[in-house]
C-alpha cells in the first residue's frame, strides 16, 4: 500500500503513537505491577486507552494533514497547472488522490520547462543584441556617407559645379538604400506577424520564372554569367502568392548572379515533379558556401565571409525574407553548397489543380 492520501498517512501515524504508547503501558505495568500484568481490569484499562489514543491522533493527524499540510500542496499544484493551461481556461484540479505523487512530478515538468524556457530566453537575448548591432551596421554606413556629402557640398562644395551633382546622386543612392533596409524590415515584420496576407492565385511558375529572368538578364551578362531555364515549354500550375514567389525568385537569382563565377558563370532553374508539390531548384557555379554556415544562410543580416569578400553589396536580407515568404506559404525551403563548385537553393509550391 503506498501511503500518498490524508487518511493513509494520518492512518500509519496514529498506528505509529498507538503501538508505542502500548509497548510504553506495558512495560510500565510490567515493571511497577508485574503481578496485576494479567489482570482484566488492567488489560481492559491498556486496549481500551490505546483505542481511545487512536482514535484521537489519527482524528488529529488527519485534520492537520487534511487542513494545512495538503491545502498547502495543493495550492502549489494549482499554481502550476495555472501557468500551464491557456489563458481563459480554468486549471483542473485533481482532489487529494496521489496528491503528493502529482505535485512531485508537476514540479519536475515544471523546473524542466522553465529551464528550457529559460534557454530560449537566452538564445532571444543573443539574437536580440546581435540583431540590434546589425541594424546599427547597415544603416550607419549610409547614414555616415549622407552626412560626409552634405557636410561637403555645406563647406563650398555645393557652389563647385565639379562635384556637386555627384555628390547628390550619391546622397540619393545612400537614401535609397536606408529605404530598402526598412522596407525590407517592415516586410519581414509583418510576415513574421502575420500580418501580410498571402494573395494566392493559380498562376505558371514556369512563366513567372521566365520573366524574372528577362528582368535580370542585362545584370547577369554584365557579370558573365548565363541564366538557364529548363524545360522552356512546359507549363506547371502552382498555388500561391504569385508576386511574393517572384519575389523569391528575384532574390535567389539575383545572390546567384552577385556571387556567381563571373569568368563562365552558369545559374540554372530546374523543375521536379514531387507528387503533390513542384520542387524549384536554383544552381549556381559560383564560390559556394561553408558547411558550418549553411544553418546561418537565412538568418537577418546574414553574409557570409566569402559573400562579404566577393562583393561590398547587399543588406544580408533577401534570403531571410525568402525564408518567411516559403513559411507564410507553409511549404519549405532547403540550401546545399560546396566551396568552389556552387550551391542550390530548393523550394516547393502546392500543385494547382
Amino acid at each position: 500500500m503506498k501511503f500518498h492520501e490524508p487518511r493513509h498517512i494520518a492512518w500509519l501515524s496514529s498506528l505509529v503513537v498507538t503501538g508505542a504508547y502500548t509497548l510504553l503501558f506495558v512495560a510500565t505495568v510490567v515493571l511497577l505491577f508485574p503481578h496485576n500484568f494479567t489482570h482484566f481490569p488492567t488489560l481492559l484499562l491498556g486496549a481500551g486507552s490505546s483505542v481511545l489514543l487512536f482514535l484521537i491522533t489519527f482524528l488529529i493527524f488527519r485534520y492537520t494533514i487534511d487542513r494545512f499540510i495538503y491545502s498547502k500542496i495543493r495550492l502549489i499544484y494549482k499554481s502550476i497547472h495555472s501557468f500551464k493551461v491557456t489563458k481563459g481556461e480554468k486549471p483542473v484540479i485533481k482532489n487529494d488522490r496521489h496528491v503528493l505523487e502529482n505535485v512531485q512530478q508537476e514540479v519536475d515538468r515544471w523546473e524542466e520547462e522553465k529551464q528550457q524556457e529559460i534557454e530560449r530566453l537566452k538564445l532571444l537575448e543573443q539574437y536580440r543584441r546581435e540583431f540590434i548591432g546589425n541594424v546599427s551596421h547597415e544603416l550607419k554606413t549610409p547614414l555616415f556617407n549622407i552626412q560626409g556629402y552634405v557636410s561637403t557640398l555645406l563647406d563650398g562644395g555645393l557652389e563647385d559645379k565639379s562635384i556637386n551633382h555627384e555628390y547628390l546622386k550619391r546622397t540619393e543612392k545612400s537614401i535609397e538604400r536606408l529605404i530598402h533596409i526598412v522596407e525590407d524590415l517592415d516586410e519581414i515584420a509583418q510576415l513574421e506577424s502575420g500580418q501580410m496576407k498571402l494573395q494566392c492565385t493559380r498562376f505558371d511558375l514556369v512563366a513567372l520564372t521566365r520573366e524574372v529572368i528577362e528582368m535580370l538578364e542585362v545584370k547577369a551578362m554584365k557579370k558573365n554569367v548565363e541564366l538557364l531555364l529548363q524545360e522552356t515549354d512546359r507549363v506547371i500550375w502552382v498555388e500561391g502568392d504569385r508576386e511574393k514567389i517572384r519575389q523569391v525568385l528575384t532574390n535567389i537569382i539575383d545572390n546567384s548572379i552577385r556571387y556567381g563565377n563571373h569568368e563562365n558563370g552558369r545559374t540554372k532553374i530546374t523543375f521536379f515533379d514531387m507528387d503533390e508539390n513542384i520542387l524549384t531548384e536554383i544552381t549556381d557555379n559560383g564560390i559556394g558556401i561553408d558547411q558550418e554556415e549553411l544553418p546561418k544562410v537565412f538568418d537577418r543580416f546574414y553574409r557570409t565571409d566569402r559573400g562579404r569578400a566577393a562583393t561590398k553589396k547587399g543588406k544580408g536580407l533577401g534570403l531571410s525574407i525568402v525564408k518567411h515568404i516559403m513559411e507564410a506559404h507553409h511549404q519549405t525551403i532547403n540550401v546545399r553548397s560546396a566551396i568552389g563548385i556552387g550551391t542550390t537553393f530548393g523550394f516547393t509550391l502546392k500543385k494547382a489543380v
